[in-house]
């Protein structure tokens, strides 16, 4: 090679791809990618939304019915049961379009903050209470509805909110004396009138510095749940609940097998639950 021929090595140009774009073409580029964009966060929160499932949260104090609930539910037979010490689930089938998971969830006072596990895949809570004896277990079963309250309006502003019926179940044994109600209207009006009271002395307590019982490992001046929207100074009401809508509905139903020729009348105790889980979005 001549020693006065030097070699020069060249570097290839990379021409940059959006310089090849026009105007108009990178405002078209920006918006399909806009467009691709939405759609897929459209269906993540759909996935999101999706992966919840179809559960349906049995809450509430031992003894009230909810693992006879259950049974009677799924298999159509309300079982006998004592206290459960540990969750029951099944798949209910209200309708050939529409099944349900229903997560049983215990009520005894160390296992009960249990149904906090299973609260982002719920799309709905039933919180049952004895409508035969709330009167007398009335501050425990507030402080129980009350840490349910709390967990549901803490969930995350991307979490959707589950909804919730408390259900006076065992009206057939609540006695209505001289009322022209139905029984059914008399114990949703009792469960209903005792909850607000006792929820209401809570909210009061903590306002006032006074410590109750608590049942989880959160102090009881840490419990939110209970903000109403109506003007302040008012006491709990249900109708006014910041968290949204509370339904009530009244049930019973007959446990173990009926004796020779007892009859049930054809009614169906359960038939309200029923109507309300039917509601439920898919």
């Amino acid at each position: 090679m001549d020693n006065n021929t030097s070699v020069v090595s060249a570097t290839p140009e990379i021409i940059p791809f959006i310089g090849n774009l026009s105007t108009r073409n990178l405002t078209l580029l920006s918006i399909a990618a806009a467009v691709v964009f939405s759609l897929a966060l459209t269906l993540l929160t759909k996935a999101k939304s999706n992966s919840r499932g179809n559960s349906v949260l049995f809450v509430g104090p031992p003894d009230a019915g909810k693992t006879a609930i259950l049974s009677s539910l799924a298999y159509n037979e309300a079982l006998p049961s004592h206290t459960s010490l540990q969750t029951n689930s099944a798949h209910v089938v209200l309708s050939p379009s529409k099944t349900l998971r229903v997560v049983d969830v215990p009520g005894h006072p160390r296992i009960r903050d249990q149904f906090r596990q299973h609260l982002r895949g719920a799309k709905a809570i039933v919180f049952v209470v004895d409508a035969s004896t709330v009167s007398r277990n009335a501050p425990d079963v507030a402080e129980h509805l009350h840490h349910v309250l709390h967990a549901m309006t803490s969930l995350p502003p991307s979490q959707p909110m589950p909804q919730i019926l408390i259900l006076a179940h065992k009206t057939d044994l609540v006695k209505t004396g001289a009322s022209s109600s139905s029984v059914t209207e008399v114990a949703i009006t009792r469960v209903r009138t005792i909850l607000e009271r006792e929820l209401e002395k809570r909210r009061s307590s903590q306002t006032g510095g006074i410590g109750v019982e608590s049942m989880g490992a959160e102090s009881e001046a840490e419990l939110g749940g209970l903000e109403c929207s109506g003007t302040a100074g008012d006491s709990f009401k249900f109708s006014d609940w910041e968290g949204g809508d509370v339904d009530f509905v009244g049930t019973w139903i007959k446990v173990g097998e009926m004796k020779d020729g007892e009859k049930d009348g054809g009614e169906d105790g359960l038939r309200g639950l029923k109507d309300w889980l039917e509601q439920l979005p898919h």
